[in-house]
């Protein structure tokens, strides 16, 4: 029986785009931003700053990051900036990670 690597089923340069996808997750409050845009279509800033808490200077650095490496998508409209999940997969990690916990 032959055993394959993550890197042979995928290939070097998906794993290492899932590497960078899953340092950007890595944070408590990002998580908190792709769980709570995964159960809505898309939310504008000030609706996740309410929602979630988080000042709104911390919460724009936050989605920055995760748009600029495709996490997450962005609409303008007006003067307002609408996010929705790039990555919808992401929200199976989550799910994971919820059930993971558990055992911790």
């Amino acid at each position: 029986m032959s055993i394959t690597t993550l890197d042979e089923r995928l290939g070097t340069d998906k794993l290492v785009r899932a590497s960078e996808l899953l340092k950007v997750a890595a944070h408590p409050q990002r998580l908190a931003i792709l769980d709570m845009l995964g159960g809505k279509k898309r939310m504008c800033v000030n609706d996740l700053v309410e929602v979630l808490g988080i000042e709104q200077a911390i919460l724009s650095q936050h989605l920055t990051l995760m748009r600029d490496k495709g996490l997450l998508g962005v609409e303008k409209e007006g003067r307002y900036s609408f996010y929705h999940l790039q990555q919808p997969g992401f929200l199976k990690i989550i799910k994971d990670l919820e059930n993971c916990c558990e055992h911790l």
